[in-house]
């Protein structure tokens, strides 16, 4: 515990600590000169704000994408009146193992005219199959007398669904809900690849690049008044360390807080949904 702890209390301490002793490894256990302007820096870049809304965005909304599609494929794959079930149950699988690469589906994108538009970060993301097989395992080891019944009273296939699957489904896709939150949270390559507006930056693609100019910020200030003003007032009041840490703890944070929230159905939904009882 102590050496996964570990990392994140240096980031935290190192963040609210002197730059200048920081910079120099001088803050290792205690933090030294404690101030919070490494935060109040940080939070003032350009574009920040926007990028921190779209991230959010992006989480939000492919989280509950991902969970609804998860748990409807999960549940009609175990229902052996689909229509050749196992042939697109198959067809799904297959997928995890096979790909066509990055250039091909740049250029599926683009002709489907998602690049520059937020809806790449979330259609490519709602089918995962990893988590439509925990949710169909999971559903397979539920008693079938739960759906018989309400299809004696004259339930349909989306009433069972919605009104007695999706119900009693609550620690799987918490589950899958955690893995699409964390993935959403922490993507930066779709951004790289299949967007140019600085209106859909995310915040992870956008201070991804603050980290790599880091170290160019400071220097850029020293030899010359060009750039910009934000980035120059960063640069002049902080060292490149802090700008470092400070930036990936307010990466790492918020969805470190969330995960607690959802810790007692995550152990519970992955271990039926892995293994069926």
């Amino acid at each position: 515990m102590l050496i996964c702890a570990y990392p994140f209390y240096y980031l935290i301490i190192n963040t609210i600590s002197a730059n200048d002793l920081s910079a120099n490894g001088a803050v290792n256990f205690l933090p030294k000169n404690i101030h919070f302007q490494n935060y109040i820096d940080v939070l003032q870049l350009n574009g920040l704000p926007l990028a921190a809304l779209v991230t959010i965005a992006r989480t939000v909304i492919g989280t509950v994408l991902t969970v609804l599609a998860s748990a409807f494929l999960g549940f009609m794959f175990t229902q052996e009146k689909m229509w050749h079930r196992k042939l697109w149950y198959r067809f799904v699988v297959i997928t995890m193992y096979f790909n066509a690469g990055l250039i091909p589906m740049f250029i599926t994108m683009k002709n489907l005219q998602l690049t520059n538009t937020f809806w790449v970060y979330i259609l490519p993301a709602i089918v995962q199959p990893f988590n439509i097989i925990l949710v169909k395992t999971y559903v397979e080891s539920m008693p079938r007398a739960l759906q018989e019944a309400a299809e004696i009273d004259g339930a349909g296939i989306l009433t069972v669904f919605w009104k007695v699957v999706l119900p009693t489904c609550t620690p799987i896709l918490a589950t899958v809900a955690i893995f699409s939150a964390v993935a959403q949270w922490n993507s930066f390559q779709d951004t790289l690849i299949y967007i140019t507006d600085s209106k859909l930056y995310s915040l992870q693609y956008l201070l991804y690049t603050y980290i790599n100019q880091a170290n160019s910020l400071a220097q850029m200030v020293k030899t010359s008044s060009a750039g910009s003003l934000n980035m120059a007032a960063l640069a002049t009041q902080q060292t490149a360390t802090s700008i470092r840490m400070t930036v990936s703890v307010i990466v790492v944070l918020p969805i470190l807080f969330v995960y607690p929230m959802f810790q007692k159905y995550f152990v519970k939904g992955i271990m039926i949904g892995s293994v069926k009882g």
